[in-house]
């Protein structure tokens, strides 16, 4: 008999491969096998999603320090963290467009009503709301490249403290990123159960969480108070936005210039 994942041979006795650690699994798949594999991966006290996400929030630096030590058994990995954080943005944005669809359509018609039309280009505005339309149909890529601009702002106001590179930072980001999709996906949901109308003020409120999270990963990671890493997070999103805002800028320069190649103004 050999493992179905790495072809090591193995004894007939074996429950787990002593190469790659995988279950054997000897019996064809049932409902009643199907529901126990989710209920061992997702839902019992001691699967690794519980254990990532609960870590995330007791002691991060054991999840993010042991992932760029090396230790990377106990824990979810640092992408497959963040796929499932992606998984339920989306998840999010379809019960948004679909399911509390008021709730959702709430900040377009609050950014029809405060933008003056333009004189000069009279379809400036149905275009930013097409645009702010295909972000969202879009906000997965869109939520993953504000990570390596995130990473960015900590790599520079950290570098004193840590020997973290850039590449660690971007690991740091990505499970702080996924932990506060996470979060914001049950509060977002929350805000429009109860009846909250505006989700562009919902929105922001997150941004308080996400600051106030971050820094306190990063106080746990370099060991200082949580006023000096707050201080030095805040100088990284100030970063973060430059950078952000400088590339968003070009995107809609883009867009502009594809409308009237296109005439659509």
């Amino acid at each position: 008999m050999n493992c179905k994942n790495c072809k090591k041979e193995l004894l007939e006795e074996s429950d787990y491969c002593n190469k790659c650690g995988a279950k054997i699994i000897r019996n064809r798949l049932t409902p009643k096998i199907l529901i126990q594999q989710v209920n061992e991966e997702f839902w019992t006290v001691d699967n690794k999603f519980a254990l990532t996400f609960i870590a995330l929030f007791k002691k991060p630096e054991s999840v993010i320090n042991g992932y760029i030590n090396g230790t990377r058994k106990r824990y979810i990995g640092v992408i497959p963290y963040y796929a499932l954080a992606l998984t339920v943005l989306g998840f999010q944005y379809f019960l948004l467009q679909n399911v509390f669809v008021d709730f959702f359509t709430s900040q377009t018609n609050a950014l029809l009503e405060n933008l003056p039309e333009n004189q000069e280009i009279p379809n400036f505005n149905n275009l930013l709301v097409e645009s702010m339309d295909k972000m969202n149909d879009y906000i997965s890529i869109v939520t993953s490249i504000t990570v390596p601009f995130w990473a960015l702002g900590t790599w520079l106001t950290f570098i004193d403290k840590s020997k973290h590179n850039y590449t660690e930072h971007l690991v740091i980001n990505l499970y702080a990123n996924a932990q506060i999709l996470l979060i914001t996906f049950v509060l977002i949901i929350l805000f429009a159960i109860i009846g909250f109308s505006d989700f562009l003020t919902a929105s922001l409120l997150t941004t308080p969480l996400v600051i106030g999270y971050t820094s306190y990963i990063f106080k746990r990671i370099h060991k200082i108070s949580y006023f000096n890493a707050l201080i030095r997070f805040l100088g990284a999103f100030f970063i973060y936005l430059i950078a952000f805002s400088i590339i968003s800028i070009l995107i809609v320069l883009v867009i502009v210039i594809y409308a009237f190649a296109t005439g659509k103004f």
